[in-house]
């Protein structure tokens, strides 16, 4: 009987260990008298001194200390500066304990070269918010998978000279990183696929996530809902893209999707024929999770900010749909 008793607790030991293993760990909310530091993990930031000065004067205004990265305005190429002096900013604010959230001045292309340098040691011991999208895909997939959560959402160059034109971007950026409920309704669409689902929220960029495949920075979707949004690509580029991950198992155990801008589209010579809400449809047709379009995240002025590994609670209609992350 006692032995018994003694595997029944070491079962229970195991379970609980390894759901909690499962759990992606929120970094500390934001308050006022915390630090914010900018870095530019990816793109340069030719002439874009003024956003950056806009960004820390918001974040001054919501009580925040602002600390701006040695290398934010170097230029390399592409890039804000070389990779090794975009990696040192980045790991820097990753370590330090006194920064309690990582803001990406900006996206483009260049995080990727860095992934494999950087160190989250230090950073397990201080956990902190990353914030940004786009290119920082990349950085929330390896967020995601060192099991920390992260948040999509704005960027130093999502500013603009009329701030009540993102109004929603900015307030619900703010709700995120102080903790605020976040939950949305989405405009409906015959494009929609009902039903319903509840699971952890990642994705990002679908360049990034097609980019990160056979990776170690590739996602586990198991169990989980995916939200992808692009920019700039050919219809024939995203289905491409689309069939990729779906060769690679990506959609096989995924618990739904979330369709967010897809913006500024390219002509090909050859017509695609059919909408690109078609071609996401057409290329998800053999998965009966529930599909909803509509989210306004991406890369338009409106760009609301999402929680990556927390839970959300998905409902998907024709008339509208609704997710909510959960406490």
């Amino acid at each position: 009987m006692i032995f018994k008793k003694l595997i029944l607790i070491l079962l229970c030991t195991i379970t609980t260990t390894v759901f909690s293993q499962d759990k992606t760990t929120q970094p500390p909310y934001l308050k006022a008298g915390d630090t914010v530091a900018i870095v530019a993990p990816s793109g340069a930031l030719i002439n874009k001194e003024d956003k950056i000065e806009q960004s820390i004067n918001l974040l001054k205004s919501w009580g925040l200390h602002v600390v701006v990265g040695d290398n934010v305005f170097k230029v390399y190429n592409h890039f804000a500066g070389t990779d090794d002096e975009r990696c040192e900013d980045y790991q820097k604010a990753l370590d330090d304990p006194t920064i309690s959230a990582i803001l990406c001045a900006r996206g483009g292309y260049g995080t990727v070269r860095i992934l494999d340098k950087l160190d989250y040691s230090k950073f397990r011991n201080h956990p902190k918010w990353l914030i940004g999208y786009s290119d920082i895909t990349a950085l929330h997939n390896q967020m995601q998978n060192e099991g920390y959560q992260s948040i999509h959402g704005l960027m130093c160059t999502s500013m603009q000279d009329d701030l009540s034109e993102i109004k929603e971007t900015i307030s619900t950026f703010k709700d995120a990183i102080f903790g605020n409920p976040l939950a949305y309704t989405l405009e409906g669409s015959e494009y929609n696929r009902p039903g319903k689902a509840t699971g952890e929220l990642i994705g990002g960029n679908l360049t990034l996530l097609h980019t990160m495949l056979d990776s170690k920075t590739s996602m586990d979707t198991s169990g989980k809902i995916l939200f992808i949004e692009e920019v700039g690509e050919y219809k024939y580029h995203i289905d491409r893209m689309l069939q990729s991950l779906k060769r690679a198992g990506y959609f096989d155990n995924c618990k739904g999707v979330i369709v967010g801008d897809i913006s500024n589209v390219r002509k090909n010579t050859t017509d695609w024929g059919s909408s690109v809400e078609q071609l996401i449809v057409d290329a998800l047709s053999e998965y009966d999770f529930p599909i909803a379009f509509n989210m306004h995240a991406g890369h338009e002025d409106d760009n609301r900010a999402m929680i990556f590994g927390r839970t959300v609670d998905l409902t998907v209609g024709k008339d509208k749909s609704t997710f909510v992350f959960e406490e």
